[in-house]
């Protein structure tokens, strides 16, 4: 097991949120450094049963030896189809713990990070093919301006995207010096990190198709989950959350909440907690990554 590999964020109000039956079956469609799937096995009896979703390579090496424990190398958005497969619906808890885990982070080579010059990569998944250096070299500058402006909300973007088209007619934009490079000349002073992460969010969204992704798995949920079942998600910045929170508000993603004949909300689901649930004051101070983290839980009616 690798130890650098995630801390997990809030972890007991994680698992307190999934209110653990011992013979329940369980989803962890975020596996990463496996923190959370081996807590909710501590949770579960002889007849439990989890079933873990990971689409990144790497975080095989964390798989826990346990016959409770079934591991699907897929991106959580095909939830629906591989429960049917390993006859698992429906289910009593699903847990998504939506951050890109710091290890990713620190693996120079996969792109993710600005600390480090690599190549623009920034794929979860090494199988495929859409990179971050296909994006800025390739996306016109409308689409680019998009991506920016949606994913990254950063203020500047149209004429970010400009900048970008401008610079990859002399050179290509290989790497994350390259384009740190490219467009030095925007970045705000004294906001230089802040500025980055929200650029390399909005390529990493993109190339990953996380809302898209995020989406097909919170419409799956419902469908999967067994009355009474949990779904406990955490996300860390403002798209992925109102995502969350609308779907478990209204059952859909924008516009209001449908009504069936008799004038009740058509929606699967209902909020377990007011809001979202933020880390304390102690974690944060321990784990920088929680400072941004909401908790949201709702179960299925």
């Amino acid at each position: 097991m690798n130890n650098n590999y995630h801390v997990p964020v809030m972890l007991e109000e994680c698992i307190d949120a999934l209110a653990i039956k011992p013979n329940g079956t369980y989803v962890d469609v975020t596996f990463g450094g496996g923190g959370h799937s081996r807590e909710i096995l501590k949770h579960l009896g002889p007849d439990g049963r989890l079933i873990a979703f990971d689409q990144d390579a790497d975080a095989q090496r964390n798989i826990p030896d346990d016959d409770r424990f079934t591991f699907v190398d897929q991106n959580f958005r095909y939830l629906k189809n591989f429960c049917r497969l390993h006859d698992a619906i429906p289910v009593d808890g699903i847990l998504a713990d939506l951050g890109v885990s710091s290890y990713q982070f620190d693996q120079a080579d996969r792109g993710f990070s600005i600390r480090f010059d690599a190549e623009l990569d920034m794929r979860m998944n090494q199988a495929d093919t859409l990179t971050a250096k296909e994006v800025v070299n390739t996306c016109s500058e409308t689409d680019l301006h998009r991506i920016f402006g949606v994913y990254g909300e950063i203020q500047n973007a149209k004429s970010l995207a400009k900048t970008i088209a401008t610079a990859r007619l002399n050179t290509p934009l290989n790497t994350i010096a390259d384009l740190k490079n490219a467009i030095s000349s925007l970045i705000p002073r004294g906001k230089e990190n802040k500025y980055l992460a929200q650029v390399f969010q909005a390529l990493r969204i993109e190339v990953n198709q996380e809302l898209e992704a995020l989406k097909d798995f919170l419409n799956q949920s419902a469908e999967v989950l067994g009355t009474g079942g949990r779904l406990v998600v955490m996300s860390y910045h403002s798209l992925e959350d109102r995502l969350v929170k609308n779907f478990i508000a209204k059952g859909k993603f924008s516009g209001e909440v449908e009504k069936d004949l008799y004038g009740n909300d058509k929606k699967p689901l209902d909020a377990v907690s007011r809001g979202a649930i933020t880390a304390t004051e102690d974690e944060i101070k321990n784990n920088n990554r929680a400072r941004s983290a909401k908790l949201r839980i709702a179960v299925k009616k």
